[in-house]
């Protein structure tokens, strides 16, 4: 039978710094790409921009923007250690509306047409846009 670890809450103060606690909820790889990503704006602690020393509490609301996807969550526990993705997910509890957001902002960018990536074009593109264009 597999040992399971639950998460510890901090046990010295009920506070944790939010740079750390976004680390160990494994919204980012790293502690410094979560630092970047606050003071880049895309994190906001409880409605207003925080910095990476912001010291949050349970029942804390964040939201965050990775990439397209933009979700809102409620800290449940505080935990130090960065641990398995199961355990991480235990740390907070994302709300109804941002899953219902997200799910359906995913809808709509898989239902439009992919656009076309700027990429060189290689032998056989340019003898193509040749022939289309008539220069040869």
């Amino acid at each position: 039978m597999a040992k399971q670890h639950t998460p510890v809450s901090k046990s010295d103060s009920s506070k944790l710094r939010l740079d750390k606690w976004l680390w160990a909820a494994r919204f980012y790889k790293t502690r410094s790409l979560a630092k970047q990503a606050i003071e880049g704006g895309k994190v906001q602690c409880d409605g207003s921009r925080a910095k990476p020393s912001k010291e949050i509490e349970v029942g804390a609301e964040i939201r965050l923007r990775q990439g397209f996807d933009e979700r809102t969550v409620v800290v449940r526990v505080l935990s130090e250690q960065r641990r398995g993705a199961p355990e991480a997910q235990l740390l907070y509890e994302e709300t109804a509306q941002s899953v219902e957001q997200r799910e359906t902002l995913a809808e709509q960018r898989k239902s439009q047409p992919q656009l076309m990536t700027n990429t060189k074009p290689n032998k056989k593109d340019r003898r193509l846009i040749h022939r289309f264009k008539q220069i040869e």
